[in-house]
């Protein structure tokens, strides 16, 4: 995949990536890698109000982040990161998911590689900030709070978190992207299959939405499909840039590149996803739980009982 020529408004996975590997991105480059940590209670989300120093650029908040030093694991940096700068010692650490995207540098752009983990912390401790931060707050609706979040932050909860917010420290054209929940279903693993896709634009508004019978199939080939399907319809709308969601953990993984491919069923339609991925500016595959599928789930249930009808 190329890679964009837009500084995208949410996170955007470049296809086949590894955690410590830097991808061979045209034009030499450089690559960031950083963790990223999500803390959440009753309160809502813990972010943290950046020290501007000597900058003139705007306040804005995020999630504790930082650095992966020489030698160390990124879960070593995630703790060490939180401890320095917020004072908090994180009594769990979750690895949630890993995310690339583009950020402009300069003139130019720098791809960006986030490692997201769920934190847990010690309910009864305050975060004390320091160095890199200067308060804290916890946030429950994005939407109508008063603090001003960077859009790397802002877009980490978006794909997260399922939250959409407008309080952006700056705004992206989306006229051209779009959302696209797919869904594969059988019934009898292998068995009668189908498939359903629900297309939002960026307001949340459904703009199509369809489901097919697809035949004989196990349920890892009908997740292929309808992954396939969605794509295609991306395509013959004219959207350049998707993000492609799926309760499919497998399928997500395998695109993002974090699990290989090895089952021969679906090496051929994998390869043909592939290809077509190359229309796209920006694309990116995220996993959410079966229940935030709903519709994409529904249509795929609704063509196999349309067949058995008949």
């Amino acid at each position: 995949m190329g890679v964009s020529h837009k500084i995208l408004p949410t996170l955007y996975v470049l296809r086949g990536k590894q955690v410590g590997r830097v991808p061979n991105i045209r034009g030499g480059m450089k690559q960031r890698i950083r963790v990223v940590g999500l803390i959440k209670n009753e309160d809502g989300v813990l972010v943290f109000k950046r020290n501007r120093g000597r900058s003139e650029s705007p306040v804005f908040w995020e999630l504790p982040t930082g650095k992966i030093k020489f030698g160390e694991q990124p879960e070593e940096a995630m703790a060490r990161s939180l401890s320095e700068y917020t004072g908090l010692t994180a009594t769990s650490l979750k690895l949630k998911d890993v995310i690339t995207f583009l950020a402009p540098e300069g003139s130019s752009q720098l791809s960006n590689l986030y490692i997201v983990y769920e934190l847990g912390i010690d309910n009864g401790v305050k975060p004390n900030p320091r160095d890199r931060y200067t308060a804290y707050k916890f946030i429950k609706d994005f939407n109508n709070s008063n603090v001003k979040l960077n859009e790397t932050t802002m877009s980490v909860i978006e794909i997260e978190e399922g939250k959409v917010a407008s309080n952006r420290v700056s705004s992206r054209d989306t006229a051209n992207s779009v959302t696209i929940n797919v869904d594969g279903a059988s019934r009898g693993n292998p068995g009668p299959s189908g498939i359903g896709y629900c297309i939002h634009d960026e307001a949340g508004k459904i703009i199509e939405k369809g489901g097919e019978f697809i035949g004989f199939a196990t349920s890892r080939l009908a997740e292929y499909h309808a992954m396939r399907k969605g794509i295609e319809r991306a395509i013959e709308l004219g959207y350049k840039t998707a993000r492609f969601i799926s309760d499919s953990l497998m399928v997500v993984n395998q695109l993002n590149g974090i699990f290989s491919v090895k089952n021969q069923d679906i090496i051929s339609i994998y390869n043909d996803i592939e290809s077509k991925l190359d229309y796209f500016d920006a694309v990116s595959f995220t996993h959410v739980p079966r229940s935030q599928n709903a519709i994409a789930d529904s249509e795929a249930n609704a063509a196999i009982d349309k067949l058995l009808r008949k």
